[in-house]
This record gives structure tokens, C-alpha cells and sequence, in this order.
């Protein structure tokens, strides 16, 4: 691998700030929720939006429930591929079920609708303790290789 290899692919990953991992969460509507119990982790997709520097999602009774009423730190990944470049953004935050009226109003006044014809009546906030994100700029695997 020559020098200009070694710079192209230091130049092929970037490091987002926070305003665009805000960007790229606002245009994301599908990601993946990590909990973990017992130290035993789980992945749960859900579909999301970001509002007011935090994001929601809308659940049911059941196991993503009860996990996050178990242990409500979480880290949360979306990501999107385009023809040119590609990006991921992690968050890792607390999680809340929404118990207020007010909270739950607010909440479903969001775009923020089931993907698939389900009754998911509990309203989910993500408060980030810390956002990252990176960009990938994507093209062809380098034909050197390192010896």
C-alpha cells in the first residue's frame, strides 16, 4: 500500500459533529434499540423520530418493554447508504416510557406511526447522554495490498 492508498482510506471515514448526527437522525425514520438484562443484550428494530434533541418510538407490552423497565440504558443505531457515501450515528442515552397525559399528546402529535398494523399504545423517549456519528465515502477496495 503506497502513501496516497493510506490517505485515501484515512480520508474515506469521517467523523460527524453533533449538528450532523442531529441532520442524519432527522432523516432517518429506522433503527436499532440495544438494551441489556442480566448481561444478556438485545436488538430490537424500531422506527423512530427525532424531536426536541431526543427521539420516540411506540411499543407494546412485552419483552422490549419490560427489558428497558429492567434497565433503562441504551444505545440506539440508525444509519443510511446513498450511491456516493454512506453514515451511521449511535446514541447512547436512558430510555422512558411517556406517563404523563401532556407527554403522550405531545408525542402523538409526531409523524410517528407503526410501520406494520399493530396497537402499540406506549410512547418510548431516548434522552442521549452522547451522540456519534461517521461518514463513509464509498468506492472500490484498493488494489494494493498492505505486506
Amino acid at each position: 500500500m503506497n502513501f496516497n492508498d493510506v490517505n485515501e482510506a484515512a480520508s474515506a471515514v469521517q467523523n460527524l459533529s453533533e449538528e450532523e448526527c442531529w441532520n442524519a437522525l432527522l432523516s432517518a425514520s429506522l433503527g436499532r434499540l440495544a438494551v441489556s438484562v442480566g448481561g444478556i443484550p438485545d436488538i430490537f428494530p424500531v422506527n423512530f423520530v427525532a424531536a426536541d434533541r431526543r427521539l420516540l418510538f411506540r411499543t407494546a407490552s412485552g419483552t422490549k418493554l419490560i427489558e428497558l423497565t429492567v434497565n433503562n440504558r441504551v444505545a440506539f443505531e440508525t444509519d443510511g447508504v446513498g450511491r456516493d457515501e454512506a453514515w451511521s450515528v449511535v446514541v447512547h442515552g436512558t430510555a422512558r416510557a411517556l406517563d404523563t397525559q401532556r407527554d403522550v399528546d405531545d408525542a402523538a402529535a409526531l409523524p410517528l406511526r407503526p410501520l406494520i398494523p399493530t396497537f402499540k399504545p406506549v410512547f418510548v423517549e431516548i434522552v442521549p447522554e452522547s451522540i456519534t456519528g461517521r461518514r463513509f465515502i464509498l468506492g472500490p477496495e484498493p488494489t494494493a495490498a498492505l505486506i
